[in-house]
């Protein structure tokens, strides 16, 4: 008996041993499996979104409603007094202004809050290995559960004033707009978390910026007072085309197309824009912190 059949070896090894593939993860593939892997574990965000509200009210009477009772005297009180600083009717103006300042909490929470969404998830970056997209769910689906709070607000608006407002088969309209407002949360949520990661003063510039961006987004005052030749520049402005996209169906109306092609051309863009990011710089998110 030779030495080969001794202890059971082939002679032609070559073809016995299998071959492994070697496979390479590239950047682009890592960025999009955490992409991926961020929307499979939704249960996780959606819980920690939860247990962030919970907390913030812990031992609070209304919990959680307190955002909403805070919102109502804001947007009562305004409305009041502005639509007579505007010498405008009530009637349209209220509506207009509730539902408005609505859309308008919800975008720029979202945009101050994602800046910080890495930073504020620093102690589970580094202790958990979780999908650094997870991270932008959980803060985005956060904004959302509260503007749900929010939405109370303009109920006793659309009793009062149910003349010039209803609610109809537009209102429908509100979820593919609130669908569209967290793509774009997402999309913008990354670019956002990691340049405020990187630069620690991005995110007390952001918060300047929004500030600035209120006054200049018709939320409180109406495109039609500007000058027929500078109507344009609201157009311009995406703020405004997000706003509108959400305001619109709570006042009963349908967006127009102008905010539906905006809309479209700033989610293509920030995709573009955020893909590219967190393919160059996931690697680093963690040493950033």
């Amino acid at each position: 008996m030779s030495l080969e059949s001794a202890i059971n070896i082939p002679i032609d090894s070559e073809q016995s041993v299998p071959k492994t593939a070697i496979t390479i993860n590239t950047p682009s593939k890592l960025a999009y499996q955490d992409i991926k892997d961020g929307l499979s574990k939704w249960r996780i965000w959606m819980l920690l979104a939860y247990q962030d509200i919970k907390l913030r009210y812990r031992r609070s009477v209304l919990g959680p409603f307190w955002i909403t009772l805070s919102m109502a005297i804001t947007v009562y009180s305004m409305g009041y007094l502005y639509g007579h600083l505007f010498h405008t009717s009530l009637q349209t103006y209220f509506p207009f202004l509730v539902a408005g300042m609505l859309a308008w909490a919800l975008i720029s929470t979202q945009v101050t809050e994602l800046t910080d969404a890495f930073i504020a998830a620093e102690g589970l970056i580094k202790q958990l290995k979780l999908p650094y997209s997870l991270y932008i769910h959980r803060v985005a689906t956060r904004n959302i559960i509260i503007f749900f709070h929010n939405v109370l607000v303009i109920i006793p608006i659309l009793l009062i004033f149910h003349e010039s407002v209803k609610i109809n088969s537009n209102t429908l309209l509100l979820i593919p707009s609130l669908l569209i407002v967290y793509i774009n949360s997402i999309i913008y949520g990354l670019i956002l978390a990691m340049i405020g990661a990187r630069y620690r003063d991005i995110p007390q510039i952001i918060k300047s910026l929004i500030q600035v961006a209120f006054f200049l987004t018709p939320v409180m005052w109406n495109p039609s007072v500007l000058p027929p030749n500078d109507r344009y520049l609201v157009l311009l402005n995406p703020f405004y085309a997000f706003v509108e996209l959400l305001r619109a169906p709570l006042t009963g109306l349908a967006p127009t197309l102008t905010v539906y092609m905006m809309t479209a051309t700033v989610t293509a863009i920030g995709a573009a824009v955020a893909f590219k990011m967190f393919r160059h710089y996931r690697a680093r998110i963690v040493y950033w912190l």
